[in-house]
C-alpha cells in the first residue's frame, strides 16, 4: 500500500500528464499579428468642408486617403478666428494626434508656437513654403498662378469688351498668386486688355464679393473670377447677369452651370500621401510640397455645360502644355 506522500506525488504527475495531453490536443495558436496602426489626423479649416473652394479641396483629399493610410479623421471647420483654432490645435496635440493639418496661411504663427511644445506630433500647414526649420512641421503650397495664367488667357480670348474683373480676399498666399497669374495670362493673350483687380479684405464675407462684382458691371466687365470661399457672392452676380466665371481651388460649376467656364482644382492627395508616408516612416516634418500643373496637383476642370468655343479651349490646352514643358514661364 503506497504511502500518503507517494499517492500525492502520483496525483500531481497524473494531473500534469492530463494537462499536457489537453494542450497538445488544442489547435496550434496563430503567430501574433500586429494590426495596421490607426493614425489620428485632424483638419482645422477656416470654412466649411463643402465650401466649393479651399477647404473642400483638402477635405476631399483626406477622405480619399483615409483607407489607404489607415487613419481616423477629425474635422474642425469654420475656424476663421485664429485664437479659437489655436485652442483646438492644442487640444488635438495634447490628445496625441499623429498629424494636425492647419489649412490656412493665417495659422502659421500658431504652428510655429505649438510644434516645439509637441515634438512627437506632426503639423502641416499651407499655403506656405516655410517649415520654420522645425523637424515636425510640413508645409504645402500651390502654384495657383499657373492655373490662373491659363484661365486668364482663355478669358481674354472669350471676352467681347476685353475688360475683365478679378476679386480676391486678401493679397496673400495662393489667392494673390492666382489673381496675379490670371492677369498675366490675360495680357499675354491680349496686351491691350483691361484687368481690374480688387481685394475685399475678407476670406469669408460673400456680401463684399457680391458688392464688388456688381460694381464691376459699370466698368463693362464681361468676365469675372475670384478666389476664396466667399466667391459664392460674386458667382451669384455672374449667374444673374449671365457673365462667364472662372473658378479656382475647387470646381464651382454646380453654383452656376451655364456661367462657369472652368475651374482650377487643387488635388492635395499627392502631397498628403508623401506627408503620411513620411510620418509612418518616422519623418515628422521638415519638407515642403508644391502643387503644379506638371505634377498633377493642379488641374483645369472644364465645365461641359458651358459653350466654350473650341478654339478658346484649344488655346488653353496649348498654354497648359507650354507651362508643363517649361516653354511658357508664368510670372510669380
Amino acid at each position: 500500500m503506497p504511502t500518503p506522500k507517494r499517492v500525492t506525488l502520483q496525483v500531481v504527475i497524473a494531473a500534469i500528464l492530463v494537462s499536457a495531453v489537453a494542450i497538445l490536443a488544442m489547435p496550434a495558436a496563430a503567430a501574433p499579428v500586429t494590426p495596421a496602426t490607426t493614425m489620428k489626423v485632424a483638419l482645422i479649416a477656416p470654412s466649411a468642408h463643402n465650401d466649393l473652394a479651399f477647404t473642400q479641396s483638402m477635405y476631399a483629399a483626406l477622405q480619399k486617403l483615409k483607407t489607404k493610410y489607415h487613419f481616423k479623421l477629425s474635422v474642425s471647420e469654420n475656424q476663421f478666428v485664429v485664437a479659437d483654432a489655436a485652442n483646438i490645435m492644442r487640444q488635438y496635440a495634447a490628445e496625441g494626434y499623429n498629424l494636425i493639418v492647419a489649412h490656412g496661411s493665417q495659422y502659421g504663427g500658431t504652428i510655429q508656437q505649438l510644434a516645439p511644445k509637441y515634438p512627437k506630433v506632426s503639423f502641416a500647414w499651407g499655403t506656405a513654403g516655410s517649415t520654420f526649420n522645425l523637424p515636425n512641421v510640413y508645409a504645402y503650397q500651390a502654384n495657383s498662378n499657373e492655373g490662373g495664367y491659363v484661365q486668364g488667357y482663355m478669358a481674354a480670348l472669350l471676352s467681347k469688351t476685353k475688360v475683365l474683373g478679378e476679386i480676391g480676399p486678401i493679397a496673400v498666399g495662393d489667392a494673390k498668386l492666382y489673381v496675379d497669374g490670371f492677369k498675366a495670362g490675360a495680357l499675354a493673350a491680349f496686351p491691350k486688355a483691361t484687368v481690374h483687380v480688387s481685394y475685399t479684405g475678407s476670406f469669408s464675407d460673400a456680401s463684399l464679393m457680391s458688392k464688388q462684382a456688381t460694381n464691376y458691371l459699370a466698368a463693362k466687365v464681361d468676365i469675372l473670377t475670384g478666389s476664396s470661399q466667399s466667391v459664392v457672392g460674386a458667382i451669384t452676380v455672374a449667374k444673374a447677369q449671365n457673365i462667364p466665371w472662372f473658378g479656382t481651388q475647387w470646381t464651382q460649376a454646380s453654383l452656376a452651370p451655364k456661367q462657369v467656364v472652368s475651374s482650377q482644382v487643387y488635388d492635395w492627395t499627392g502631397a498628403l500621401g508623401q506627408i503620411l508616408t513620411g510620418i509612418q516612416a518616422g519623418k515628422l516634418g521638415g519638407a515642403t510640397y508644391t502643387l503644379t500643373l506638371k505634377n498633377g496637383g493642379e488641374k483645369i476642370a472644364f465645365n461641359p455645360k458651358f459653350a466654350l468655343p473650341a478654339a478658346v479651349k484649344a488655346a488653353g490646352m496649348k498654354v497648359i502644355a507650354g507651362i508643363e514643358k517649361g516653354s511658357i514661364k508664368v510670372p510669380k
